[in-house]
């Protein structure tokens, strides 16, 4: 009966609530007066109204699922079927990346590697890093030579192309943007040159090999996208099955 007279006041009756015309201390939020709530029912030892209280909240639209689990109380009701299901449920909308597969199928370039090209010369080291809970790729090369470069890839859900945007050093700028092919992660569009203020067809294809590697292949084409040529092409080894380059 408690709750229900919580749940009319805070979320039925809000102006009730928030009256405070005497100036005395300032309004309770409704969201903060239902996790005191929830807050007392654990000190109670009421898991079951705790958890109520709780789904009430998730039911009107709260979804800072971190604020519940990150709660020293609330947190004590973990393995109560209802607690689980409300932060699996409020998990899904407030990290939607970390819960939608499509999000993963550039995966298998996350890790740290060794990278060479065909003939075995060790060309530099690249880190993919899943950021922002799952919603983006960092890549951060360092090249043998010295030099060094980063991208950004991700999915654009709007469109459902994978997208890429690197940038190093020497002003080589790529904007790339495709998806999953029988071959790989296939990304196509243009790589612009500061230096010359020229932009040219570009596009890459990563591909899983089966013993564990990935092969990186670009390649641009001229002006009028014609004629294409290799420009980089790079076989990568996780460093921790790798033995470490001189």
């Amino acid at each position: 009966m408690l709750h229900k007279l919580l749940v009319l006041l805070v979320f039925v009756c809000p102006a009730v609530a928030s009256a405070q015309s005497d100036g005395s201390a300032p309004p309770v939020s409704p969201v903060r007066a239902a996790l005191d709530s929830a807050r007392e029912s654990v000190r109670e030892g009421d898991a079951d109204e705790a958890v109520a209280t709780l789904e009430t909240l998730a039911e009107g639209g709260f979804t800072a699922v971190g604020v519940i689990t990150g709660d020293a109380e609330l947190s004590t009701l973990a393995g109560h079927p209802g607690y689980d299901e409300i932060v699996a449920r409020m998990s899904v909308v407030a990290f939607p990346c970390e819960h939608d597969p499509r999000f993963n199928e550039f995966d298998f370039w996350v890790g740290s590697w060794e990278v060479h090209v065909g003939n075995g010369t060790f060309a530099g080291r690249n880190t993919i890093e899943s950021a922002q809970r799952g919603c983006v790729l960092i890549e951060n090369w360092s090249s043998a030579s010295g030099g060094s470069g980063m991208s950004i890839n991700y999915l654009d859900k709007a469109s459902g192309e994978w997208v890429q945007i690197w940038n190093d050093g020497s002003g080589s700028q790529i904007n790339i943007r495709g998806g999953l092919t029988d071959d790989g992660m296939l990304l196509e569009g243009t790589i612009h040159y500061v230096a010359s203020d020229q932009t040219v067809p570009f596009r890459g294809l990563w591909t899983p090999l089966e013993d564990g590697r990935v092969r990186q292949y670009f390649e641009q084409a001229n002006a009028d996208g014609t004629e294409w040529a290799p420009w980089f092409e790079g076989f990568y080894t996780r460093v921790d099955a790798a033995t470490a380059s001189e």
